[in-house]
């Protein structure tokens, strides 16, 4: 779950005007050929910029999969590269014109890594002449659009999931569903899903795929979210479609498509089964008062392990998810709960490679011990879990949170699921439940601040990390030695544990639109102190996040 989001509409500066053709009608901007560069205007800017991601290959053990299991992959992986495409137009435009016009082959690949040409590890900044700045409502909405525009006009479908707004041929607004954008290609990514359930042995599995290619023709993913969190004994999954939202920082309405193809670790997925039965107990003892947690969390909620062997589109651009909790459907989540999804291959990679490099620069030395993959693991699963407490419709009735909240709800619902999970670990820890020290769950949690903060301005979990540091510095749950290590307080991180959570929740509730704007505002920033760890990390050269070798060839797929 991903995105940091402003309450203002950006202005496209001149130099960018110049630079863009406004089909009236047809509904589509186009970015003019720019050869320039921003990173220092050489070469090497662009290098060390790449050089911020370590490499990572998708694999997992085939063995395990039948004959027709692996002849799947390959179609899921194909339908994956569409969804990668229509990611491409919703972040950016037409992505083919836009390669072809970079002549440097490191600009090009790192544009690839961005889906255009804004750096998203630093607040979208651009690194290619004449681009400006990146619209806050992506390609979902006219450059040129402003919010007074949008707001006035009377039009049904405006704040869907997925549409598009556009001008018609006398450049007013209009409304364009995903499935006429995207009809050629959604038609082809429901055939190859309907390839896919013909060879499905799990008859869950080809029911998902069958709705789910529906969907992508109809722009109804109910029906299949449903048959999703119905499946339980399926050994691959994919996860496809136009599903967060995080790339609309205008209004944070409009999906963005994406696709994970998985392999399910039994033997981990056994490890996480008796959590799920926690969460409507958990959900009582939220530290608000009765009227935030009269909602119940689904029963059907489950957690599971995999292997994630391919990432296409939202998912893949800049920092990459390591966990999911879906769907986002407010009223799937109420009825049947939520499926959680740990991609511990991808997760085990950022720890190995970013994490542990991090304790070793940050960490006071006694405590670095403390930081264990299993404690990342479990504060990642229970992130993932504490999406389905708290609250998704307000308490005043003024609607479901995320409509209420706009552009700020991704960065306190993402806030939320971090504390929460913390909130989670101390409930369990105090139960019995968990026998781990608590002091690994802090200590690494600590750590991994540091690594998510790294993602900036332009993603909700670097702007709730944000937030989170300071509030947790400003409650003394942590203190930075003379050497220039940190070290945790365990009392004092728990406190504030529980004063963030009753925060973070009531905001939500109250549909408090103007506290949480103030709360960005004020602690979703990087003071000087914080910047000089992060660039001490960037001395050190120790990567901010990873990108994938994947697809047939590195699973040794014929």
């Amino acid at each position: 779950m991903r995105g940091p989001l402003r309450n203002h509409l950006c202005q496209v500066k001149k130099d960018m005007q110049n630079r863009i053709v406004n089909f009236v009608g047809l509904g589509l901007f186009l970015f003019a050929p720019a050869q320039g560069l921003v990173y220092g205007q050489q070469k090497s800017g662009i290098a060390a910029a790449i050089d911020q991601y370590a490499i990572v290959d998708l694999t997992t053990d085939l063995s395990q999969l039948t004959a027709k299991q692996q002849q799947m992959l390959p179609l899921l992986m194909e339908a994956g590269k569409i969804m990668d495409n229509c990611f491409w137009y919703e972040a950016y435009g037409q992505r083919k014109q836009f390669l072809a016009s970079l002549k440097e082959p490191q600009v090009r690949r790192f544009a690839k890594i961005n889906y255009g040409p804004w750096d998203r590890l630093k607040g979208n900044s651009p690194f290619v002449d004449g681009v400006g700045e990146k619209p806050m409502g992506a390609n979902f909405y006219p450059a040129d659009m402003t919010k007074a525009e949008f707001e006035a006009a009377n039009l049904i479908g405006k704040d869907s999931l997925y549409t598009f707004l556009r001008r018609d041929a006398d450049g007013k607004l209009k409304v364009v569903p995903y499935r006429e954008q995207f009809k050629q290609p959604m038609q082809r990514a429901a055939e190859l899903l309907r390839q896919a359930a013909s060879l499905a042995e799990d008859i869950g599995f080809r029911r998902y795929l069958m709705l789910r290619a529906d969907a992508f023709l109809t722009d109804d993913y109910q029906p299949s979210d449903l048959a999703w969190l119905d499946m339980h004994d399926n050994t691959i999954d994919v996860v496809i479609g136009p599903i967060e939202n995080y790339e609309d920082k205008l209004y944070g309405y409009k999906t963005a498509h994406e696709c994970f193809v998985l392999v399910k670790d039994k033997a981990w997925s056994a490890r996480l089964a008796k959590y799920s039965k926690f969460l409507p107990d958990l959900q009582s003892t939220l530290p608000v008062p009765d009227k935030y947690k009269q909602e119940e969390p689904g029963t059907d909620t489950e957690l599971n392990a995999y292997d994630v062997i391919y990432y296409a589109g939202d998912c893949n651009a800049g920092s990459k998810t390591i966990a999911i909790n879906l769907p986002n459907d407010e009223q799937v989540q109420l009825k049947k709960g939520t499926r959680r999804l740990q991609l511990k291959n991808a997760m085990r990679a950022k720890f190995d490679k970013i994490l542990i490099p991090i304790a070793d620069q940050l960490i006071v030395e006694d405590q670095r011990k403390h930081v264990t993959f299993d404690a990342f693991f479990s504060n990642t699963m229970f992130h993932e879990v504490a999406h389905g407490l708290g609250i998704k419709n307000t308490i005043n009735g003024r609607g479901s949170v995320r409509t209420v909240l706009k552009e700020h709800a991704g960065a306190i619902e993402e806030g939320k699921a971090d504390i929460l999970g913390l909130h989670m670990i101390n409930q369990l820890h105090e139960r019995g439940e968990l026998k781990t020290d608590l002091r690994d769950y802090y200590v690494t949690f600590m750590a991994g601040i540091f690594r998510s903060v790294r993602f900036g301005a332009s993603s909700a979990h670097g702007k709730a990390n944000m937030i989170r540091f300071n509030f947790f510095r400003d409650a003394g749950a942590f203190e930075r030695q003379k050497n220039g290590r940190y070290r945790v307080n365990v009392d004092r991180f728990r406190e504030a544990t529980r004063d963030l959570s009753s925060l973070l929740l009531q905001l939500q509730g109250d549909g408090d639109y103007a506290g949480a704007n103030q709360l960005v505002q004020e602690k979703g920033v990087i003071g000087p102190q914080l910047q000089s760890e992060l660039d001490l990390l960037t001395k050190k050269g120790i990567p901010v996040d990873v990108i994938f070798r994947q697809g047939a060839d590195v699973l040794g797929l014929k």
